[in-house]
């Protein structure tokens, strides 16, 4: 069991025999990283805290439940990834990934920043044209593709971590993150066969 893990767990052991102080710590420390996970699948930046808030509040009310199976934050993220898609049920909404990324001292970045290298108008202009390309299939991909790969490749999970927060098998995440990078390969294979016809 990871160090991290390890702490998680002897947390959450204390929230059961009725420390409400070890739970605040476990906010404090996930309380970004749900925000951030929400704010892939809700778009509407004033129901995030909102729902946020209410996955603690499921977490803490579940707790007594909670055997250690998985790692506290896969369980987290499981219960944060339910309440956003009942809320988007209830809104009747499709969600989409944010354009936005925050770096480690909470400042905001648009995707397109982080790909500009060369401040030529050329690199600049094929720079946005990538990454719009990147949003535009990330935001065609069916619901499951798109939750895998973005736990992968932006939360860094691992398959297994994966698998229990999407409830499915290894084999299905496997599955699900190879067809999310060719459907996004597929559409990015023109805009860059027209970069390299440029240069």
């Amino acid at each position: 069991m990871s160090n991290e893990r390890q702490v998680d767990a002897d947390l959450v052991k204390r929230v059961q025999q009725g420390d409400k102080r070890a739970f605040d710590l476990l906010v404090i420390k996930y309380q970004r990283r749900i925000i951030r996970l929400l704010g892939r699948m809700v778009r509407n930046p004033s129901e995030l805290e909102d729902l946020a808030q209410e996955t603690f509040i499921k977490a803490y009310k579940a707790l007594p439940q909670f055997r250690g199976d998985s790692a506290f934050y896969t369980w987290l993220y499981r219960i944060a990834i339910n309440t956003a898609r009942n809320w988007q049920s209830a809104q009747m909404r499709r969600p989409q990934p944010a354009s936005n990324i925050e770096n480690e001292d909470g400042e905001t970045f648009d995707h397109v920043d982080n790909l500009t290298d060369i401040n030529t108008p050329d690199a600049i202009m094929a720079s946005r044209q990538i990454a719009e390309t990147i949003n535009m299939a990330m935001n065609e991909l069916p619901d499951e593709l798109r939750m895998a790969i973005q736990l992968r490749e932006i939360e860094g999970l691992s398959y297994e971590e994966i698998a229990t927060t999407m409830n499915c098998p290894v084999g299905t995440v496997r599955s699900r993150i190879f067809r999310a990078r060719e459907a996004i390969a597929a559409k990015l294979r023109p805009v860059l066969q027209n970069e390299s016809d440029f240069r």
